[in-house]
């Protein structure tokens, strides 16, 4: 019987006594593709945190692939939120890709022709193959972001979390990324924290809506009723293909 792909089990956790997760918990089978969605400061880079294995829980369990996260590190591609870099870093474009192979086995013996065609691959797929020799540090924020999901797309993973994926980067390249991971999950599971709710309804196919608390919903759709319980305020869901939100008046508490 195949694992699942993600497993949180009734974590909690807290920073300097604050809790940030709550009682979460959350089974995901392999070939989803699941959105987090949630207001700013509602736990889901956390979350994200705790399924890569960078954080452990303040309780509960939290297992990838069956595993401890830890364990199955190079079977997971992982792009961050922030690509912020030390600009005078003297890393080139290809070498930010090539590092998505650094997990895998034989790294003694450095670099392989099968590690480079992945690279090249990769790079291709966002656009970025003609920057390989560039520094990392003097491409503009949009350009950094393709790379690192290239870096993330480059070790071939079996689960890929992206985190705000397209913050950075302009709307052509929205839509094609997000063509591209629907490709991808026809042969990975795909885990997307987002605040993109119209662009990502035609794409997922699971939506969990996390505020300290999660509700899981085993479906595409994404309902005024979820966004409500998530966001705790009156939200105005307009999905006509423009990305916004409207807020409607409701009074502070």
């Amino acid at each position: 019987m195949q694992p699942l792909a993600i497993e949180v089990k009734d974590v909690w956790f807290s920073y300097d006594g604050q809790p940030v997760l709550r009682a979460v918990n959350l089974r995901i089978k392999q070939g989803e593709f699941l959105a987090i969605l949630g207001p700013n400061g509602s736990g889901k880079t956390t979350l994200l945190k705790l399924m890569l294995g960078i954080v452990k829980p303040s309780m509960g369990t939290v297992r990838v692939l069956g595993q401890e996260p830890s364990s199955v590190a190079d079977r997971i591609g992982y792009v961050p939120q922030d690509t912020n870099v030390n600009k005078d870093f003297p890393i080139s474009v290809m070498d930010v890709a090539l590092m998505g192979r650094l997990g895998h086995a034989g790294r003694s013996r450095g670099y392989s022709a099968d590690d480079g065609r992945r690279a090249r691959e990769a790079l291709e797929k966002v656009n970025m193959w003609e920057y390989r020799k560039r520094p990392i540090g003097k491409l503009s924020g949009g350009q950094r972001q393709r790379v690192f999901i290239a870096r993330a797309l480059t070790a071939d993973p079996q689960i890929l979390f992206m985190d705000e994926p397209t913050a950075s980067v302009d709307k052509e390249f929205q839509s094609e990324l997000y063509d591209f991971l629907k490709e991808l999950n026809t042969s990975a599971t795909v885990v997307v924290v987002s605040h993109d709710l119209s662009v990502l309804s035609s794409y997922v196919k699971s939506v969990a809506c996390l505020n300290q608390t999660l509700y899981f919903h085993d479906s595409a759709e994404i309902t005024q009723e979820m966004i409500d319980m998530a966001y705790h305020c009156p939200v105005d869901l307009i999905a006509h293909g423009l990305p916004h939100r409207v807020l409607r008046k409701h009074e502070e508490h």
